[in-house]
């Protein structure tokens, strides 16, 4: 199926959720609709200065905001949600990061219990230049500067999940959520499992770059207009969401310890990898150990992720869910 409509979602600060499931859904599409969307950064735009620090200007639970949900007609439990990300595109001409006296990798948390000191709660703020392809980090205790390629991606993005569980949006699992994985850019197809009529579709948290782990806890975080393709596959329901570009598939695991989510996402890949093959399980097992890649997600959220990434030219030109990738990529194409 396919709309020749493009659908707009562009909701104002009181439409914003900070959750994944339950709620009404902010926009009805069939598959194969092309949607134009509005994100706010994490911050839900609140931190605009070095001297606006989260803890002053934002109100817990109301971070990480993500635009949504969005209802695909047709999408039932036990199919599969293609989101095709056409394009990823920095809303203003500034984002921001920040450190946390309890958040991140190198810190003291409720679940890392430590008697030093927590880090000190600090911004950073980064100019955005859309047109050069660039983001300046500046230092803030003296005047180094760097001018870091832009890489636009979406940290969150996910579906309602299971069994009518509501989960806050900064919380990766098996329905997607906040992996803040740097994969996530335009180019790349997510396929994330429906669990409700629907699937209820949010996406938030634009990173204007991130490097692997989110280690300090935030990315560069901005504002974005994100255009996406959605559509769906019958029967294809999977565990955990799974991801696609040109040149690589990809699965994810979202749990703790970081060694679980790791086991998660590569024995997803392999079990993906037999299947698309026809090899034998431990003949797949030999080929994504000696072909794969692991990228990190994120080492700081309620759960951590981790990503398998296998080269998709060692796959014997199997496709993945019958090329839906190149389908979906071709009709972005044409509204970017």
């Amino acid at each position: 199926m396919s709309s020749d409509e493009v659908f707009e979602l562009r909701p104002a600060a009181g439409e914003l959720r900070y959750v994944f499931g339950g709620g009404e859904p902010l926009l009805r599409v069939p598959p194969g609709s092309v949607i134009e969307l509005s994100t706010e950064d994490c911050f839900g735009g609140k931190v605009r200065s070095v001297a606006d620090l989260p803890s002053r200007v934002c109100e817990f639970p109301y971070l990480n905001p993500v635009t949504g949900p969005i209802h695909v007609e047709g999408a039932e439990p036990g199919d599969l949600l293609a989101v095709h990300f056409a394009a990823i595109r920095p809303a203003r001409d500034w984002a921001v990061s920040a450190t946390f006296p309890h958040f991140g990798a190198l810190t003291t948390t409720h679940a890392t219990a430590m008697l030093h000191e927590p880090l000190e709660e600090r911004v950073w703020m980064y100019a955005v230049d859309a047109a050069a392809g660039m983001v300046r980090y500046s230092a803030r205790a003296s005047d180094h500067t760097v001018e870091l390629p832009l890489d636009p991606m979406h940290g969150t993005v996910g579906v309602a999940p299971a069994a009518g569980e509501v989960t806050m949006s900064i919380t990766p699992g098996a329905h997607g959520g906040n992996m803040d994985t740097p994969e996530l850019r335009a180019g790349t197809t997510v396929y994330l499992p429906v669990n409700v009529p629907g699937a209820q579709l949010a996406i938030g948290d634009g990173h204007c770059r991130q490097g692997e782990g989110e280690v300090c806890g935030t990315a560069v975080e901005a504002a974005m207009d994100t255009t996406i393709v959605v559509d769906v596959v019958k029967g294809a329901g999977t565990g955990w969401p799974r991801l696609e570009s040109d040149d690589f598939l990809m699965s994810t695991g979202s749990v703790r310890p970081l060694e679980d989510a790791f086991r998660v996402s590569q024995h997803d890949l392999v079990t993906w990898t037999a299947q698309l093959t026809g090899l034998e399980q431990l003949d797949a097992l030999q080929l994504v150990s000696q072909a794969g890649l692991a990228p990190v997600g994120n080492v700081v959220d309620t759960n951590y992720t981790m990503l398998a990434k296998l080269p998709r030219v060692v796959l014997g030109g199997a496709q993945a869910y019958d090329g839906i990738h190149t389908r979906l990529r071709e009709i972005g194409r044409t509204h970017v």
